[in-house]
């Protein structure tokens, strides 16, 4: 899950004509889809943060097992006196384990479009690590981004799998757009959710207590608070789908029944069991994303993997 919006705007916000565009540019395509990172408003980001936390969800506690176990490694192969650039930062936990691991870090740099996401994670920040000097940068990691002067050697991190929201041209677009902005040297740590039995896939999707369908749904509560839209959240369900041939897991919000609803003044028209595609995330192979990141300009320098191959982590150079 993941890439996230544009500024985060609190639950009480008007109008937004940006928001309101997106939404209209997706429900009017030929199949309707909207842009993943319209899920994470505040009332999202709180929810995801409760999905990491599910025992259905695997993803965050893999990872973090897998950190704590190669800390030591990667800080070898880092070297000391290194600055971290994290994209999409939000999981402190993640974040501190790495720095924890590192020889002397320097520098603390965490990059998101969710404001708040930035704000609180500078915060816990500066109360663990009083020595390392925070950079915070709000904006899209998706866009061009000057990143700050800090000390080298630079070492990017992007965790928790957010490479899969991007589909193969989008991710190599990125992986190439990090290498050049990190630089001569840098190295680039990227976490990679990897394709595993749909029993295992589908539930973390779509778990149990419901708290994913609750994160799904609350992007038409977003839109009709932000794109003067009429959705009854209701008339729609939470589906979570495994796309064998694609790779990935999809997540769609489904039309009970035949309906019509005004998007910013225009009337938008569902079928009974037409979606809305809401956010891919996408399994990749060892072999799979290795070949991604070539494309894009890097080099495997190590790579790991949890016991029940559902995870690595990739250091690129």
């Amino acid at each position: 899950m993941h890439p996230k919006p544009d500024l985060l705007r609190s639950a009480a916000s008007a109008f937004d004509p940006v928001v309101a565009q997106t939404a209209l540019d997706g429900l009017t395509a030929p199949r309707k889809t909207l842009p993943p990172h319209l899920l994470y408003d505040p009332e999202g980001c709180r929810l995801f943060d409760a999905i990491t936390t599910l025992p259905e969800y695997y993803v965050t506690r893999t990872e973090l097992a897998l950190l704590r176990q190669v800390g030591p490694e990667i800080a070898g192969l880092v070297g000391p006196g290194a600055s971290v650039i994290e994209y999409g930062a939000g999981s402190v936990t993640k974040a501190a384990l790495l720095l924890e691991a590192l020889e002397r870090p320097a520098a603390y740099a965490p990059l998101d479009i969710a404001e708040v996401a930035v704000e609180g994670t500078v915060r816990a920040m500066r109360k663990r690590f009083p020595q390392i000097a925070l950079h915070p940068i709000v904006g899209n990691f998706m866009e061009p981004i000057a990143l700050p002067e800090v000390p080298r050697p630079l070492l990017g991190f992007f965790p928790g799998s957010t490479i899969g929201n991007l589909d193969r041209p989008a991710a190599i677009a990125f992986l190439a757009a990090v290498k050049q902005s990190l630089g001569q040297g840098a190295r680039f740590l990227v976490g990679v959710d990897m394709p595993k039995d749909p029993a295992v896939l589908v539930p973390a999707y779509d778990d149990a207590a419901g708290v994913t369908a609750a994160f799904n749904l609350n992007l038409l509560h977003r839109l009709n608070r932000e794109a003067a839209a009429g959705f009854d959240p209701a008339a729609f369900r939470h589906e979570a789908r495994w796309n064998a041939t694609h790779s990935r897991i999809e997540m769609h919000l489904c039309s009970r029944a035949s309906q019509s609803v005004s998007v910013a003044g225009q009337p938008i028209r569902f079928a009974a069991g037409e979606t809305i595609h809401t956010e891919s995330s996408y399994k990749h192979a060892r072999g799979a994303f290795l070949e991604m990141a070539r494309a894009a300009g890097w080099e495997s320098e190590a790579c790991w993997t949890d016991p029940a191959q559902y995870f690595s982590l990739h250091l690129l150079r």
